[in-house]
């Protein structure tokens, strides 16, 4: 129970004022003890999920549950499994952890390019619809040998198979997607020796000195992902030179020596702008703009330096 009430407050976070959640404290209690009982006599469901689409930074797919009983159950599950997902994910992982996020992963690029002799070229790949494609059966044997509680297996189990592949919007499935590349990445890191290496996710960048070892590479990988994950590459691969044209990865464009805004986020902070001063979506922008090289397109767009 006291896992559950720490759920119920880590789910609510900013949302207090939220018409669900004011439904869902007129009988918190008895609502908490009859969740309880669902998960001791495995009588819990995952609800039906409400769909709906957003458009940007790009078009998706998005998947909502009810607060009560299921984003609380995602959280009780993440208040005990988070450090042990943590523990294992490589330190080249940037999505899902605390204290990381993507301008750990830009600071992370932008250190492993001062090494100019080594990080000529760049390998830039992803994954084709990764969240839809994550394979349920592969995801559990992955879990059955981090975890060997019964209950909690069947607790896994059934929120995996609330719907195809993982769905967007899920609190766990974040954390899902992370776990399921981890043993990946540690073969990229500790079989194939890879030194720098990033993921954010499903994007990932491989920077050498040597362009054939990275096409070659790239062929490993495609092999791992299809025979181990039953994953596919997306068709827009690249290897190239660093220095000739930047890698676009993150909402930054980076360089060996600087950094730039991706220019589709140039062209809708000026559109947002235009449209409407509002101080929060200025002072979001000012933050992302302060991580790369853009006191010119600060001042352009703000009418300000930072």
């Amino acid at each position: 129970m006291e896992n559950l009430e720490l759920a119920d407050a880590r789910a609510r976070k900013h949302k207090r004022r939220s018409r669900e959640i004011r439904e869902f404290d007129k009988g918190r209690n008895a609502k908490l003890e009859a969740l309880q009982a669902m998960l001791v006599n495995k009588t819990y469901k995952t609800s039906e999920y409400q769909l709906f689409k957003i458009y940007e930074p790009k078009e998706r797919d998005i998947s909502k549950l009810p607060y009560y009983p299921d984003r609380i159950v995602h959280h009780a599950v993440m208040n005990e499994l988070e450090q042990h997902f943590v523990a294992c994910f490589t330190a080249d992982s940037y999505s899902c952890i605390k204290g990381k996020g993507v301008h750990k992963a830009l600071a992370a690029i932008k250190k492993g390019l001062k090494d100019v002799a080594n990080t000529q070229y760049c390998l830039k790949l992803d994954v084709r619809k990764f969240y839809p494609s994550v394979d349920h059966d592969v995801l559990k044997q992955l879990l059955r040998r981090k975890f060997k509680d019964a209950d909690l297996l069947w607790l896994l189990d059934e929120i995996i198979d609330s719907a195809p592949g993982l769905p967007i919007g899920n609190y766990l499935s974040q954390y899902f997607a992370n776990f399921y590349l981890t043993g990946f990445d540690h073969w990229l890191k500790e079989v194939k020796q890879v030194k720098y290496y990033f993921r954010y996710k499903d994007d990932m960048v491989i920077l050498h000195r040597d362009k054939q070892y990275l096409h070659e590479l790239l062929g490993e990988i495609r092999e791992y992902l299809q025979v181990k994950l039953k994953l596919e590459l997306k068709g827009n691969f690249q290897v190239f030179p660093v220095s000739a044209r930047g890698i676009d990865v993150l909402g930054y464009v980076v360089f060996p020596k600087h950094v730039r805004v991706r220019k589709r986020i140039k062209k809708t902070c000026a559109r947002r702008i235009k449209r409407n001063k509002n101080r929060m979506t200025i002072a979001s922008y000012k933050g992302w703009f302060k991580h790369g090289n853009c006191r010119h397109l600060t001042k352009k767009l703000f009418g300000e330096k930072i």
